[in-house]
């Protein structure tokens, strides 16, 4: 099995620093003699502790941006600084969720297994750290269980288990609810951010879902149209722990939820000609 390069354990931020900082990110593609601009000059930072939301119009360059950061990815230009150190592999202090939940478990172990699978520490510390993990996520039951018995939902958990098992200080989320059903989501949303709670984890999570984004971040990072650039970040004054029903019926949830819709609404225009691809339905 193939294995990739991880940088050295970093040192602790400096003190007021932001955990995550990108600067002047930019990712450009060379195919058939014909250059694309994925993600051109970002810049945003993430503070320790915080949980974070990208969202912008489809095939705008949000995976590209995930990649860049969880360093599988060289940038074209600029930087990520992952506690002020340059990232240029992936951290030891970083886990990553996919979209594809079927595609990141392997079918032939247990869950528990799985969960334990990218654990470097010894046989007793790697069983604790996995039971921690799916208790958290839910899955106590079902440990001994193989991932192709179990529904998109609960895959998804064992996914999460996984990287929480890893002890990361920043969780970086693909379009991790895309796959499942719209109760499994709201579960699974609640589900996340209990566990950033309780594990103390840096979350930044990339939706194509607006609705997500407000309900389940401090700020929203919206990028606009290839190249992306940042277009603006919002900050999400709500009040937390949040709630499905009371939350989103808020007033307050609603104006930032139309104020993103309108930003990714006139992105999306410009990028196919009057087209709209985005999280929410259009009134």
């Amino acid at each position: 099995m193939s294995t990739v390069e991880t940088q050295p354990e970093l040192t602790e931020a400096p003190a007021g620093g932001s955990i995550l900082e990108v600067t002047g990110l930019s990712k450009s593609y060379t195919t058939t003699g014909h250059g694309t601009t994925a993600i051109e000059q970002l810049d945003f930072s993430v503070a320790d502790g915080e949980f974070v939301t990208v969202v912008g119009p489809s095939g705008c360059g949000k995976t590209t941006l995930l990649k860049c950061l969880a360093g599988l990815l060289e940038p074209s230009a600029g930087e990520v600084r992952l506690r002020g150190k340059l990232v240029t592999a992936p951290p030891p202090e970083m886990a990553l969720v996919f979209q594809d939940y079927s595609r990141s478990l392997l079918p032939w172990l247990t869950v528990r297994k799985n969960v334990m699978l990218p654990l470097r520490v010894g046989r007793a510390e790697k069983h604790d750290l996995a039971q921690e993990a799916l208790d958290a996520v839910g899955l106590t039951d079902f440990a001994d269980g193989y991932a192709w018995q179990m529904s998109g939902g609960m895959q998804q958990r064992a996914a999460i288990a996984r990287a929480l098992a890893y002890q990361p200080k920043v969780l970086l989320m693909d379009e991790p609810f895309a796959s499942v059903d719209a109760q499994t989501r709201a579960e699974l949303e609640d589900l996340v951010l209990r566990v950033r709670r309780e594990f103390n984890v840096t979350v930044l999570l990339v939706t194509h879902d607006i609705d997500e984004a407000v309900y389940m971040g401090d700020r929203v990072v919206v990028l606009s149209s290839r190249p992306s650039r940042v277009k603006r970040v919002l900050d999400i004054d709500l009040p937390r722990p949040r709630d499905q029903l009371t939350t989103k019926s808020m007033r307050e949830f609603v104006e930032l939820r139309s104020e993103i819709y309108q930003d990714i609404k006139s992105e999306s225009k410009s990028l196919r000609g009057g087209a709209v691809e985005v999280g929410v339905e259009e009134a």
